[in-house]
């Protein structure tokens, strides 16, 4: 991680955060390298936070361990932050397990892809059996829905067959494809750009396809979520309402505004370069989910009980979502 990178991409929301006057306030915290912060970025450019009554203070973690799942529930739990962002698994898992915590908007298909050496034997999910891949997390998503994956269409669990390396951060798990210290590894959307657009590695598969075969429905459903405590939204539920329909304002400049992107590109990413900035902002357009409503939280249950059947309770952490997880009507 560069620290200056953090900084100067600070720097870029301060400039937008403004007076919150009488606004209620939700402290927003979202990696530095995660793609939540476009939507942020676009949110606070325009002022749709005080368009629609509230105050979003941004402000970007590193994705070192420490700041994962145990820090988001500390977080949320302990008062220091009432916005973050992840997958509904994970807020299922966490909820269960006592966290004070809640999705109440979606974001969208933030999975990864599988990202190999251009000459390597990878080409699907059948040659994953005796190599060495490469995850932030055991818990990570991807890992999870490949997992399910391999045992509902190929026959094996690659957690039998597979050497799992932990790379504890997304940048660190850049170093270790690029170093060569695994054959594959499950990179985040975002930056599966930077390197198949950079240097000599391919795109073997893009989870996302995994997720809509899994689910067996046409319907782009999300797995990231934004979340708060159900405290903050019990006590700020006007808050909360304008959050979302400030997201909702957000996603719709990201869809359409072109200038937009290359502006996002030369204060929020590591590279300016066109090509690189136009196939993150078109995954961007594909991944993102603008609302969700009961029919497509209907579809978020039913992949996860899909997942559950077949990757069991040890792959998800839990083994169902608790009453009140999934807040469509928040």
């Amino acid at each position: 991680m560069n620290r200056d990178h953090v900084d100067t991409q600070q720097a870029a929301f301060d400039a937008y955060h403004g007076d919150p006057g009488d606004l209620p306030t939700m402290r927003a915290r979202f990696e530095h390298n995660g793609s939540p912060r476009y939507l942020l970025y676009a949110i606070k450019c325009f002022g749709f936070d005080h368009d629609h009554g509230v105050h979003l203070d941004v402000r970007l973690v590193t994705d070192e361990l420490e700041s994962g799942m145990e820090t988001i529930r500390h977080r949320l739990d302990g008062g220091g932050t009432d916005l973050v962002d992840t997958d509904y698994i994970s807020v299922a898992r966490e909820r269960a397990e006592g966290a004070d915590i809640v999705a109440v908007h979606p974001y969208g298909r933030t999975v990864g892809g599988l990202v190999a050496p251009e000459d390597s034997d990878i080409d699907g999910l059948s040659d994953l059996p005796g190599t060495r891949i490469g995850v932030t997390r055991r818990l990570d998503k991807n890992w999870i829905l490949t997992r399910a994956a391999c045992r509902e269409y190929h026959d094996f669990d690659p957690a039998e067959t597979v050497t799992l390396v932990e790379a504890d951060s997304r940048d660190g798990l850049t170093r270790m494809i690029r170093e060569g210290d695994v054959d594959a590894g499950f990179q985040f959307w975002p930056l599966v750009p930077e390197l198949t657009r950079t240097g000599p590695y391919v795109e073997v598969f893009p989870v996302s396809a995994l997720v809509q075969r899994l689910a067996g429905t046409d319907d782009e459903l999300p797995i990231a979520t934004f979340l708060t405590g159900e405290s903050y939204l019990d006590a700020h539920p006007e808050a909360v309402r304008g959050f979302r329909a400030a997201a909702r304002d957000g996603a719709d400049r990201l869809l359409t505004d072109d200038d937009l992107w290359v502006e996002i590109g030369e204060r929020l990413m590591r590279t300016d370069d066109p090509t690189v900035v136009r196939a993150v902002r078109d995954g961007w357009r594909e991944m993102v989910v603008r609302d969700w409503d009961e029919a497509r939280v209907d579809g978020m249950y039913r992949l996860f009980d899909h997942l559950q059947s077949v990757a069991g309770t040890e792959a998800l952490g839990v083994d169902e979502i608790p009453d009140g997880t999934l807040r469509p009507d928040a």
